[in-house]
């Protein structure tokens, strides 16, 4: 039995923001980091959720990342932008560019965006819901490919040595309800913050996930963080879809031909009522979406869903239950606020802290 820790939203959004304060960020983006980070844990997702803090701290002490760095609008047009991050928090300049891409579809019907220069840009599910927010559908992706220089995480299909990301596509597209479909996955079998929270939870993966240094089948997460790899979605296919992030991540400029790498990421959102209005197109979706979920389902299963029902759910409850946090995450963040002497008690709760998760139970 793992050893874990309850935590209601607002306490840990409380605690994360005042560690990165303490790291140099501003509050405003302090503040905007904490509730991705702990939003992922109420959605269920852990592995990118404050799980993540000592490796934004590691970066932040080599210079990697700058956590007072803002944004900028480096080039645009009525329908596009090209955002630099400036080596920031990518949280921060992820949901700043949707917003802006947001405003452009609002009045233009489609827009993309391209960002780079940031860094982990969390949960891409995080911005496909703030384009379901605005009634638009939104398509993120983020791509890493490094061709000749540092190995990297994943293998390319066929491949013994890590050239690719995780790389992460998300999908949100509105249902008029509370429950948006939202489709956020790896193209790697799983993410590497998978691997860090089973790790985190001494339990072993599932067979075919990663390989070990030398190019082996293992289940163990220490054989991964020992140099090994995360092996690509569906082979050749999630090889292909892979490749598909870094290309369109790589639209902007900067690109160094010298080490054969393509990376950023990518933002289309599409307004729904350009094409039909909002309303029926949300009814329209979840009579299709019920009727997935009205599936005979096969044998060995309960039920079948749609891509997020099951973060519609954790959310639910985890806002009423608290968020549990596994002992070792406990001890890494505790190490954090000890550092920059941000109390673990409620004290430091905002009144503020408490009605953001209120309103969004």
């Amino acid at each position: 039995m793992v050893e874990t820790h309850n935590f209601a939203a607002s306490h840990l959004h409380a605690i994360t923001r005042q560690i990165f304060i303490g790291a140099g960020a501003p509050r405003h983006i302090a503040d905007c980091v904490a509730g991705i980070l702990v939003n992922a844990n109420l959605s269920g997702h852990d592995s990118h959720g404050v799980l993540r803090i000592p490796q934004y701290l590691g970066w932040i002490a080599d210079g990697s990342l700058q956590p007072a760095a803002e944004p900028s609008v480096v080039k645009e047009t009525p329908n596009s932008l090209l955002v630099d991050g400036n080596h920031g928090f990518g949280h921060y300049a992820s949901l700043q560019t949707i917003h802006m891409a947001i405003e452009k579809a609002k009045t233009g019907n489609v827009a993309c965006a391209n960002l780079v220069h940031m860094s982990h840009i969390g949960r891409l599910g995080e911005y496909a819901e703030a384009a379901v927010r605005a009634g638009c559908i939104g398509v993120i992706t983020c791509g890493v490919g490094l061709g000749c220089t540092t190995p990297t995480r994943v293998v390319p299909f066929g491949g013994s040595v890590g050239k690719l990301d995780t790389n992460a596509i998300a999908i949100g597209v509105p249902t008029g309800d509370s429950k948006p479909f939202i489709a956020d996955f790896a193209t790697s079998v799983v993410a590497e913050g998978k691997v860090r929270v089973a790790q985190s939870k001494n339990l072993d993966l599932a067979e075919g996930c990663i390989l070990d240094k030398h190019g082996n089948a293992t289940v163990k997460p220490a054989d991964f963080f020992d140099g090994g790899w995360l092996l690509p979605l569906g082979g050749h296919k999630g090889y292909a879809l892979s490749l598909m992030t870094c290309l369109l991540g790589g639209l902007s400029p900067y690109l160094d031909l010298g080490v054969d790498g393509m990376s950023g990421a990518f933002m289309q959102i599409i307004n729904v009522q350009a094409f039909t209005p909002l309303d029926s197109y949300g009814r329209g979706v979840r009579a299709f979406l019920d009727g997935m979920r009205r599936t005979p389902p096969a044998p060995g299963n309960d039920e079948v869903l749609v891509p997020g029902d099951l973060a519609h759910r954790r959310r639910a409850e985890r806002l009423a239950n608290g968020i549990e946090l596994p002992e070792t995450t406990y001890r890494h963040i505790q190490h954090a606020a000890d550092q920059f002497n941000t109390p673990m008690s409620e004290v430091i709760v905002e009144t503020g802290d408490v009605e953001r998760y209120r309103a969004a139970s």
